[in-house]
């Protein structure tokens, strides 16, 4: 671990955090991507953008989400007071509307009515698709055909709004492969298109672009918390995928140092290389799909199979600024199995009446697994980062309901 001081002003102008991050991608990509972080900056900075961002994300999506007192699973658990911060309550089901009505805004300010995006688990789709409706956009998504097949509700949710869905059959048929195919198309129709990436990942500028899009997330649960408590929380919970909602979490609280930030990756099946989809355990440094980062590959730098019983997190590699954040020592980053995330998945409905997404249940998973090594005075927040509609029938059948 690194004894460097955590800058939170990152990325740099090549879009660095430390060594991870940068613009690993095609020169045809380069011009937009240029045009998309000097767009980016102008909007951040100009009040009228921001206070259009605001509106939508009250009006529309239904923020603030709120921080809950999840009592019974307090009392379960026997340890810290547990409070989920309730992004399941958003229109479309999840926090990745944020992102997607800050990215269409900029796009629309670019001029490119045309909105290409990727999904696994089917919410980035959905959020996407959403605001393509709401303003009036042509929009096409690209899905693996496996993460189709166990996503069904997602996909025609999609196709209602009025997205075209395209099936990627190649390779393990799931995120990465729709996110290859997503950069194709936008290869292909740079000038017109706008591709709203959905996770802080790729290249530059979409890991702080996302950051800062899902940042409302730890902003208003520093609010909410110092409310209810009057003190910052012990530790924060999210899991992590890509690593957006965690980032979003984070983020706030970085320069904090008695919060202690912990993101819970994808264990799958175990540990066992093409079983699981935690790049810390068992990853390496490496590029994958325009950003420099911590990725599952093997000794010829292939990029390795993944799984996950959670369409949105079983991807190969985990956002640059994560990958920062924990060889700086400032998050920690473990695992919850398919196993544990069903069980939890279960737990948090019988205890609480949510139902979570299956990537949030790693994250409830981790809470319940460890959550009792923290003492009854302690505050934890858990970030429910969806919920679960999509997934009741893929658990059902798992778990023979």
């Amino acid at each position: 671990m690194s004894t460097e001081p955590i800058h939170t002003n990152l990325p740099d102008s090549g879009g660095h955090f430390g060594p991870y991050g940068g613009m690993f991608v095609p020169e045809t990509l380069m011009t937009s991507l240029q045009e998309l972080a000097a767009e980016y900056e102008t909007a951040a900075k100009t009040a009228a953008f921001q206070d259009e961002l605001a509106a939508h994300l009250r009006d529309f999506a239904g923020r603030p989400t709120p921080l809950y007192f999840a009592e019974r699973l307090t009392e379960r658990i026997g340890g810290p007071k547990i409070y989920l911060k309730r992004e399941d309550l958003l229109h479309t089901g999840a926090h990745k509307i944020n992102n997607a009505l800050g990215q269409i805004l900029l796009a629309r300010k670019m001029g490119k009515k045309r909105i290409i995006a990727e999904t696994g688990a089917g919410q980035h789709g959905v959020a996407t698709a959403t605001v393509a409706a709401r303003f009036g956009f042509d929009c096409v998504i690209y899905m693996g055909a496996v993460d189709m097949e166990r996503q069904a509700l997602n996909v025609a949710r999609m196709r209602f709004l009025g997205a075209e869905v395209v099936p990627v059959t190649a390779g393990q048929a799931t995120l990465k492969e729709a996110i290859n195919e997503a950069m194709r198309d936008w290869v292909t129709n740079v000038r017109t298109s706008h591709y709203i990436l959905g996770s802080a990942l790729g290249s530059h500028p979409y890991p702080m672009i996302v950051r800062d899009f899902q940042r409302v997330i730890g902003d208003e649960t520093r609010a909410q918390i110092l409310e209810k408590e009057g003190r910052l929380p012990d530790v924060i919970v999210a899991c992590v995928g890509g690593g957006s909602n965690a980032i979003g979490m984070f983020y706030p609280f970085v320069g904090d140092a008695g919060v202690a930030l912990v993101g819970v990756e994808a264990g799958g099946e175990g540990i066992v290389r093409g079983k699981h989809a935690a790049r810390f355990q068992g990853g390496k440094l490496g590029v994958l799909q325009g950003t420099k980062t911590w990725v599952l590959a093997d000794d010829d730098g292939q990029i390795e199979l993944t799984h996950s019983v959670s369409a949105g997190l079983d991807y190969a590699a985990i956002g640059p600024e994560h990958s920062y954040l924990r060889d700086a020592g400032r998050a920690s980053y473990d695992y919850a199995t398919d196993e544990e995330a069903l069980a939890a998945f279960r737990i948090l409905a019988e205890t609480e009446g949510i139902i979570p997404a299956l990537e949030s249940a790693h994250a409830i998973a981790w809470i319940l697994k460890r959550g009792g090594e923290y003492s009854s005075g302690k505050l934890a927040v858990v970030n429910l980062s969806g919920r679960g509609d999509k997934d009741v029938q893929q658990a059902a059948q798992i778990c023979g309901i």
